[in-house]
């Protein structure tokens, strides 16, 4: 009896406690999700665009702004066979010559549906002057609605397309990463616009109302306003940009003009694309314009190019030598031409040779079987480690997405790569910049400002975002003086010295350049050519390409120019004039500090007894 009364009572108590979690769900946990929907039937939420911020240069010329217009939408779940659609469809047409009213169909037809409640826009901009004659008639049909919209715009078009970039529609997995790109419907696409999107986009408002049954609205219960019109202020000078530009002409290639804290002032890439036929969808015709060009004008050369330096890089090859064997650059090498390692011959550019070379004149004359010798006493897996402290095999860190980091070759870099082991000419290959070798024109900006200052700077587009001033600390690098002091003076002969490989250049510019010359082969020489083909006789994709890179004044380094030419085969001639005209214009517009230091003085302070 016991055990039937705990069975009898087990089940009155569990049947009242379920009774009673029913009732729970039923009348309070159930009345919060009805309330929720029925308060979803009653309130109604609109997103408020944010107006994006401009973005301007140094001297506040607009390189993005926002073209004011118009958004056309029309009221969802109309029938598309209905009277009442098509007097709409029509109503659009008589406004505006030019619709495709079977492209406007189609869009309303994707976004219409039941349960859509939200207007469908079919036009996403229309100008204002356009809009000024047809709104009266526009704004008496119900099923019309206009909005205020606008249309991104950059008024330096290709000058400045690889450092602004451009904004597109958003896609479906932006808009799963940020619901304020989902609502904006908008988003940087490439630089800086990318770059700095979440800054530019603001945040956007909202209205919530209160509507009927028929989602008319009746009255508005909250209001945010959206922060908005977040202005990116720039380091560049548009007007330094569009010169270097058309300084290039027909010429491939890239530039980069820093100040060596980091400034950047202009940075182009050769040949560009207009970044205003993205604003809207770029037709099909012209992206394939973009993709079938030989010389790749959708290809970001300052940030992505990925160049062997040559011979640009052998002030860094000589501090990376005596970091890793100290002392090494004291010694002076004999150049008769070539050296013969193992079967393999390296030949100096100079087919005479240079006699005997000490480092300044190494740089000077640009000697090349003084870093071969150099190179082999110090082995590859010193002069790597020295190369990457001077930020080569890595991003610069600039305020640009997608950056390359360059290569810098080592032992174990190939073994991973090819499988293959190190050889002693692929050590020499890479004392010149050559081989596997890659870098960056902005990297070699960065490094030329390094051996210009001892300081190792981050590049930085922006000067001011949103009010907030953007700055960078550059990182000093304890580097000999002794060895550094004959590097400069090697660069500043290799400008201002009968011998250097730029000295015809940089007469009457006002300011005095140091730099160092540099020619990236393309293809490699046969063993059994006995002489250098002359690049003009080459084809021009086989032809070398041509660096130089440059620091002034030299007596007080402010900055740094940086010039590549593809396919232009030697730096001094073809690099060098354009970086010549970048100075003279930088000194007539004022972009160097007076310091009283004439041409006698340095030539005086770096005497020839050292060379």
């Amino acid at each position: 009896m016991k055990i039937r009364n705990i069975i009898v009572l087990t089940l009155f108590v569990s049947a009242w406690i379920l009774l009673f979690v029913r009732l729970y769900h039923v009348s309070i946990k159930s009345n919060f999700y009805y309330e929720k929907l029925a308060k979803q039937n009653t309130e109604k939420t609109y997103f408020i665009k944010p107006v994006r911020g401009e973005i301007v240069d140094r001297n506040g010329r607009l390189l993005a702004v926002n073209k004011l217009g118009f958004s056309i939408s029309i009221a969802p779940r109309l029938k598309i066979d209905s009277n009442e659609f098509n007097a709409t469809i029509r109503n659009l047409k008589d406004s505006f010559d030019d619709l495709n009213q079977t492209l406007i169909k189609n869009v309303y037809k994707k976004e219409s549906s039941y349960y859509n409640h939200n207007y469908i826009k079919v036009i996403d901009f229309v100008r204002y002057e356009d809009i000024l004659a047809v709104y009266p008639r526009l704004s008496m049909d119900d099923n019309i609605r206009i909005e205020i919209n606008a249309k991104r715009f950059y008024p330096y078009g290709a000058y400045a397309s690889h450092v602004i970039g451009y904004v597109g529609k958003s896609n479906f997995k932006e808009n799963n990463a940020s619901y304020i790109t989902n609502a904006i419907g908008v988003v940087g696409k490439s630089s800086l616009e990318k770059y700095y999107n979440d800054a530019l986009q603001g945040i956007p408002g909202s209205i919530v109302s209160k509507v009927t049954a028929t989602n008319q609205e009746i009255e508005i219960i909250k209001r945010v306003p959206p922060v908005e019109n977040r202005t990116l202020t720039l380091n560049l000078d548009a007007e330094l940009q569009k010169m270097i530009y058309e300084t290039f002409g027909e010429k491939a290639g890239a530039a980069v003009v820093m100040r060596t804290n980091g400034e950047i002032l202009a940075a182009v890439s050769t040949p560009s694309y207009d970044p205003n036929m993205f604003t809207s969808g770029i037709t099909s015709e012209n992206w394939q314009l973009l993709q079938e060009n030989l010389d790749h004008p959708f290809t970001n050369k300052f940030l992505n190019g990925k160049y062997p330096p040559g011979s640009t890089i052998k002030m860094g090859m000589a501090l990376s030598m005596n970091m890793a064997k100290p002392g090494i650059l004291d010694t002076i090498e004999y150049c008769p031409g070539s050296l013969r390692v193992g079967s393999h011959i390296f030949r100096d550019w100079a087919k005479n040779g240079h006699g005997n070379t000490d480092l300044r004149k190494a740089i000077k004359e640009s000697v090349d079987v003084y870093f071969y010798k150099k190179s082999l006493a110090t082995g590859i897996t010193g002069i790597a480690e020295g190369l990457k402290v001077f930020g080569f095999g890595e991003p610069t860190g600039v305020d640009l997405s997608g950056e390359s980091s360059g290569l810098v070759p080592s032992p174990e870099w190939k073994q991973k790569r090819f499988k293959e082991a190190w050889f002693p000419g692929e050590t020499v290959n890479t004392s010149i910049g050559q081989g596997y070798m890659l870098a960056t024109p902005l990297q070699l900006a960065r490094y030329t400002a390094l051996i210009a200052t001892s300081k190792l700077p981050t590049p930085t587009f922006a000067s001011n975002i949103a009010g907030k001033k953007v700055t960078q600390v550059p990182k000093f690098i304890n580097l000999p003086t002794k060895y550094l002091t004959q590097i400069r003076s090697g660069m500043y002969d290799v400008c201002n010295v009968s011998g250097g490989t730029a000295s015809s250049v940089f007469g009457g510019t006002g300011v005095v350049v140091a730099g160092k010359t540099g020619t990236s082969q393309v293809v490699g020489i046969a063993k059994g050519e006995k002489a250098r083909m002359k690049e003009e006789q080459m084809e021009y994709y086989h032809r070398s390409h041509a660096w130089i890179t440059t620091y002034a004044p030299y007596n007080d380094p402010q900055i740094v120019v940086t010039v590549l030419v593809e396919h232009g085969g030697h730096g001094g001639s073809a690099a060098g004039p354009i970086a010549a005209d970048i100075y003279k214009w930088l000194n007539s517009h004022g972009y160097f500090a007076k310091k009283n230091v004439t041409t006698n003085n340095i030539i005086e302070s770096n005497s020839t007894k050292n060379r």
